[in-house]
């Protein structure tokens, strides 16, 4: 049996990017614009997300994207 990669599960920075956008609210035609990327190409990206994180909704996601900003170290 063979293991996944912890890295193959990780978030590329583009994911993580999406990921902060809509769980601050924003649709995906708002985020499309803002990156200049297709609505269904952040589709595609989250649906990616919602399997690496275990969400199924832009609620979990949201408070998993909390979560884990809460958790990570400040920058100062």
């Amino acid at each position: 049996m063979r293991r996944a990669s912890p890295s193959r599960d990780a978030l590329t920075p583009q994911e993580a990017h999406i990921a902060r956008l809509a769980a601050e609210g924003q649709t995906n035609p708002d985020i499309g614009a803002r990156l200049f990327i297709s609505p269904r190409t952040v589709e595609y990206h989250l649906h990616k997300v919602c399997t690496k994180l275990g969400v199924g909704s832009r609620k979990e996601l949201r408070e998993t994207v909390a979560g884990v900003a809460a958790s990570a170290p400040s920058r100062r």
